[in-house]
């Protein structure tokens, strides 16, 4: 067995992780912030970026790499890791670039992302009640 698709976007994904977390530490050298947030906003935002991001995505990995485990189909797959990368980075950037506050990109970026896990829940559900 091979999680060739579930393995691509793991991969990205734990490179956007480093990206988010290379942005964290930027802000707290630009900030002078080494323990806490320093009641930055900027720092805060980046925070709960990445912070954000570890919530929802050992979920939505664990989900894509067992509905390939159950042979679903790999373009529809492809497809959901896609729009889980695209609305992480929206999330993210929309997160940073208002400071935590309204911005579009964290709106499509969290609809998106809440999209993935209900279909990929759906998913896995319909795939074992197949079984």
């Amino acid at each position: 067995m091979t999680l060739y698709v579930s393995g691509l976007y793991a991969a990205l994904s734990g490179l956007l992780l480093l990206g988010l977390s290379a942005l964290v530490v930027l802000v707290r050298v630009k900030k002078n912030v080494g323990i806490g947030d320093g009641q930055q906003p900027s720092l805060i935002a980046a925070i709960r970026a990445q912070g954000n991001y570890v919530e929802y995505a050992p979920m939505v990995l664990l989900l894509l790499a067992l509905a390939e485990v159950a042979k679903f189909e790999p373009m529809w797959l492809h497809i959901l890791g896609i729009v889980w990368l695209v609305g992480r980075l929206l999330h993210a950037y929309g997160m940073v670039k208002a400071e935590g506050g309204v911005h579009l990109g964290r709106l499509v970026g969290i609809l998106s992302t809440w999209a993935v896990l209900l279909l990929l829940s759906g998913i896995n559900l319909y795939l074992w009640a197949l079984n």
